[in-house]
């Protein structure tokens, strides 16, 4: 598989990764055998990159229970994870690291991330607490998640980081105006999360389509009546730009993502191993300026969520 260098000196990285999100049970119930077979897969098929995080329900528990059982190298396997945003404090990312490094099996974290922004408590905080744990060899690098340009400005100011990790896809294009650039212009590495929004940009669903109850996606508007059916209709034509070329919708999903050139590592959820090969099929279509051109001009550059 192709690899990136994450930001100006990180590492080499697949430009696939594993979202483990899903795997935590964040969009409906998994098995533990079914979760810890679909990683051994996505490491044999060189998706070595995981990206969990604390808040991501039994993800980092599964996420070490594949690591320990997999008969590969352990030196292969980069491991992302995150603290959540609603408690930046010093105090405890200290403690949230102690629980990841104790979950996951690991000595050290190879990224740990700021989930999101924590107005409650200052940037310079949180940035200072994660350069500690650099310092003390726990964590390896550090990175945000769902900042805006001004939030990476402010931990910019205390600390340099290695990467951010945005929404990006076909339907959620904002990050395209400032943040892209801005991370371009300081050697940020960016991790793109949601590239398939959820499973609207994967082409398996109908109109009218009911999520289960324990999936999130029953409680979210995109996916309910009328704009879920709006939101299938508007993937139509980029379904059918894709099979004319001999590629499926969610195939051009990834690949266009991939070809951002801000964009280091496209971080696809998965639930079982045919969702990991679809996902590596998608890294190998690279698409050219010309093929992003058609693209927007399918789309008529007008975002469909607004």
């Amino acid at each position: 598989m192709q690899r990136r260098q994450l930001g100006r000196d990180g590492p080499s990285l697949p430009v696939i990764g594993f979202g483990a999100w899903p795997i935590g049970g964040g969009l409906g119930a998994v098995d533990d055998r079914d979760a810890i077979r679909t990683v051994h897969h996505a490491f044999d098929q060189g998706v070595t990159l995981v990206d969990t995080a604390e808040a991501y329900r039994r993800s980092e528990e599964l996420v070490g229970r594949a690591l320990a059982t997999w008969s590969g190298p352990r030196d292969r396997i980069f491991i992302a994870t995150k603290v959540r945003g609603d408690d930046l404090s010093a105090s405890h990312i200290a403690e949230a690291v102690e629980h990841s490094l104790r979950r996951l099996g690991v000595d050290t974290i190879d990224l740990l991330q700021a989930h999101s922004w924590d107005a409650d408590h200052p940037i310079d905080e949180t940035m200072q607490a994660f350069d500690r744990l650099v310092a003390s060899g726990k964590v390896r690098y550090v990175g945000v998640s769902n900042f805006d340009v001004p939030q990476l400005e402010a931990a910019w100011g205390t600390r340099p980081f290695q990467s951010l990790q945005p929404r990006y896809n076909l339907l959620d294009r904002e990050v395209e105006a400032t943040i892209l650039p801005d991370c371009q212009q300081r050697g940020i590495g960016v991790l793109a999360h949601s590239p398939l929004a959820k499973g609207l940009l994967t082409g398996r669903y109908e109109p009218g389509y009911v999520f289960a109850a324990d999936d999130e996606r029953a409680q979210m508007t995109r996916f309910q009546g009328d704009e879920f059916s709006r939101l299938l209709a508007w993937t139509v034509p980029l379904r059918r730009w894709a099979e004319e070329r001999g590629h499926t919708l969610l195939e051009l999903a990834i690949a266009w993502v991939l070809s951002h050139p801000a964009v280091t590592v496209c971080l696809c959820g998965a639930k079982s191993p045919e969702q990991i090969d679809d996902h590596v099929r998608a890294a190998s279509w690279t698409l050219s300026s010309d093929d992003r051109r058609d693209i927007d001009r399918i789309l008529g550059n007008a975002s469909p969520a607004a």
